[in-house]
């Protein structure tokens, strides 16, 4: 399988040829987020406060990272369970977020926003946070440092390795997974 390089901040052209199962490295400006700070920012959009970053075609990884050893930008940087931002990801879709980065599968809900706003869905490898954090080349918290770990922070990555879980066509490679191995009884 051939593995494809795209650049963060995403295009709506780069989303639309993406689909389930395709193994991407992302280059770019990508941000960080966990459920406390997603919950804040879905309190700043309810009282129409502006956010603290432009979610136009961004993309949120959900991890919460250890603190880096001396000469690296970032410590252990793996990946959280998406299921934990479900119920705030379909209003920053609707603000124009384009990926998000986690692990474990998705609810219907966000599923359905994905196709309506066009985002995708990443997993990251779980358990390999000290190889991931090898792709971040600079890490800066941008919001909420009272939230330490949760803090929003701004990466820079170079070939941050991930595997597209769902598209914007309705594609799921966990369904597909799991249907593809189903035993009729």
């Amino acid at each position: 399988m051939e593995t494809i390089k795209i650049s963060a901040p995403l295009d709506e052209k780069t989303v639309e040829k993406l689909k389930a199962g395709d193994q991407v490295l992302i280059t770019g400006v990508i941000y960080t987020a966990r459920d406390a700070a997603h919950k804040r920012l879905v309190e700043a959009l309810d009282k129409g406060e502006k956010l603290p970053l432009d979610l136009k075609n961004q993309v949120i990884y959900y991890m919460g990272p250890s603190p880096a050893k001396p000469g690296h930008a970032i410590g252990s940087a793996g990946p959280t369970t998406s299921g934990r931002m479900d119920i705030y990801a379909p209003r920053l879709m609707a603000e124009g977020l384009k990926g998000m980065i986690g692990k474990g599968d998705r609810q219907q809900p966000v599923k359905d926003a994905m196709k309506k706003y066009k985002a995708v869905y990443f997993a990251a490898i779980g358990g390999a946070g000290a190889l991931i954090s090898k792709t971040i080349t600079k890490a800066d918290v941008i919001a909420y440092d009272d939230l330490g770990a949760e803090a929003i922070r701004r990466l820079e990555v170079k070939d941050f390795p991930a595997t597209v879980i769902n598209d914007i066509y309705g594609g799921d490679l966990y369904e597909e997974g799991k249907a593809k191995y189903r035993v009729s009884l």
